[in-house]
């Protein structure tokens, strides 16, 4: 398997860590075991304070340094990151071989309904700030290799239309 960076973007419950958890465990059934850098463990592991604009982006880059050292050690690498500027992605993809931006698109009346920890209703009363899709922004990708619509597409369908992307670099 070539060494690659699969980057999940969408909004919160949009269905990244789902898709990214469900790719891993189809690979690790090849034989191939990638690793996930997931947004909400990693903001644990590494610590991560704030979610203003510009700790947004210092954790976003930490995050693509991370994912582009693990690429250029020879791993397949999945990242579950709302990852909301199109600057700070479009940076990470330079830093990157192989780069696969994967717009998981699902539209925000859906992530509110799906939201399991009730952030958006906390976002929406004003109780969270920087809550981004609510009171802070998410710029969409202008062109990403893959777009997933969680609304539309099952799990396993979104596992494998990108299952099928990396074969394609096999």
């Amino acid at each position: 398997m070539k060494p690659m960076v699969i980057w999940l973007t969408g909004l919160s419950s949009a269905g990244k860590t789902t898709i990214a958890n469900n790719l891993a465990s189809e690979l690790r059934l090849d034989k191939i075991n990638p690793v996930v850098l997931d947004g909400d463990i990693m903001r644990n592991v590494l610590q991560a304070q704030g979610f203003d604009e510009m700790a947004r982006k210092s954790y976003n880059y930490i995050i693509g340094r991370l994912a582009a050292a693990l690429e250029a050690e020879g791993h397949l690498v999945i990242v579950a990151l709302i990852a909301p500027y199109r600057e700070v992605r479009d940076e990470i993809r330079k830093m990157c071989k192989q780069f696969c931006e994967v717009y998981v698109s699902t539209d925000l009346e859906t992530c509110i309904q799906r939201d399991p920890k009730g952030l958006y209703q906390q976002a929406l009363a004003g109780k969270i700030e920087d809550f981004t899709g609510i009171t802070a922004p998410y710029e969409a990708p202008m062109n990403p290799e893959i777009r997933l619509n969680t609304s539309l597409l099952s799990k396993a369908e979104c596992t494998q239309i990108l299952i099928d992307y990396i074969k394609k670099y096999e």
